[in-house]
């Protein structure tokens, strides 16, 4: 008799992911999100609001073999899980990897120049210590929630799945656009901080998936990390997009901190996750790189640049990274003055 499984979100990235890959895993597959979806023929559409503890409770029906919750944030849904257990088998849920804190203390969510930006191992395991739980940052809740839903005490066998930088098709803020729109703006240079070798480690929503499919058939408590198999450097992002793109400009690289050139994955120190621990407990294998995926998010990005600009498009890609991603002036106004110097 076929599983269901039921997963929350699946408007955004990751759920759609989910759903193709529990769908080749034989599961019966019931999609919940806020509005309605054009989910597949295959697929159950349900209406859910994950703030209404009926709701939630509601779209669960009888009950479910496995839950896979892409929109978790806080203590407050993690309850919402535990107080579930009647109708749950078992859950895999999605946390972040900016959860960790170095030695010191420090953090992402805190972090402001290279002094306060957390040292972290190379790689990170899942054992590394994280910031204290709370309710006032994005990495805060999430460990909050992590916390409820990892206790002993918890009757659901729970999953936590941490990814990085995540990207795939459909995402509302495509970091790739840095690269992208410049390169159809054809600028002639490309300036990258940092000497362009900033790693912070990426998760393609098909590696997301890959893991979720993983988990959901092997129930158990544990934090995993569901990342690429490489951490790419900010300069092989651009490599990789701009060939794509037919794109060859002249580069010019940073050697430091630098508001020209800070692309969204710029960062003073890696951040790059051990996939190891997924390995073992599950047999986790990245299925997709960014070079496989980079034609399908170019060619979809483009077609949505042509019917209006960024700011239009993307709303969100521009409050996260301000009018300075494209301003070309200024970039012109370094280069010049380099070149001269």
């Amino acid at each position: 008799m076929s599983k269901t499984a039921f997963v929350l979100g699946t408007s955004g990235q990751i759920g759609a992911a989910a759903i193709p890959a529990l769908l080749r895993d034989g599961w019966t597959v019931r999609a919940g999100s806020r509005s309605a979806h054009d989910w597949p023929d295959s697929v159950e559409g349900v209406l859910v609001d994950r703030e209404i503890d009926e709701s939630f409770r509601a779209a669960l029906g009888q009950g479910v073999d496995v839950l896979v919750d892409c929109v978790a944030y806080t203590a407050a849904h993690a309850r919402q899980i535990v107080n579930s257990a009647d109708r749950i088998g078992s859950a895999v849920v999605i946390s972040s990897i900016s959860v960790y804190a170095d030695a010191q203390g420090r953090t992402l969510d805190e972090a402001s120049d290279e002094d306060s930006f957390p040292q972290l191992p190379l790689p990170i395991v899942e054992s590394q210590r994280r910031t204290p739980a709370g309710p006032t940052t994005y990495s805060s809740r999430k460990v909050a929630m992590e916390d409820v839903l990892l206790n002993d005490d918890v009757r659901v066998p729970v999953s936590v799945l941490r990814p990085g930088a995540i990207y795939g098709p459909g995402s509302v803020h495509p970091r790739e656009l840095w690269f992208i729109k410049r390169a159809l703006d054809k600028r002639p240079v490309q300036l990258l901080n940092w000497g362009g070798h900033s790693q912070f480690h990426r998760s393609n929503t098909l590696n997301i998936a890959e893991l979720v499919r993983l988990a959901a058939s092997r129930p158990g408590r544990r934090a995993l990390h569901a990342v690429d198999e490489r951490a790419l450097t900010t300069a092989e992002i651009a490599d990789i997009t701009n060939a794509y793109l037919d794109h060859h400009p002249l580069e010019f690289m940073i050697p430091g901190a630098s508001e020209l050139g800070d692309t969204p994955w710029s960062v003073p120190k890696p951040i790059v996750a051990s996939t190891a621990h997924a390995e073992a407990e599950l047999g986790y294998r990245p299925v997709a790189s960014y070079a496989d995926t980079v034609p399908i998010i170019v060619d979809q990005l483009v077609d949505e640049l042509a019917r209006g600009d960024v700011a239009t498009a993307f709303p969100t890609f521009v409050r996260a990274n301000g009018e300075a991603a494209f301003d070309y002036e200024a970039e012109d106004t370094w280069v010049e003055s380099h070149r001269t110097g």
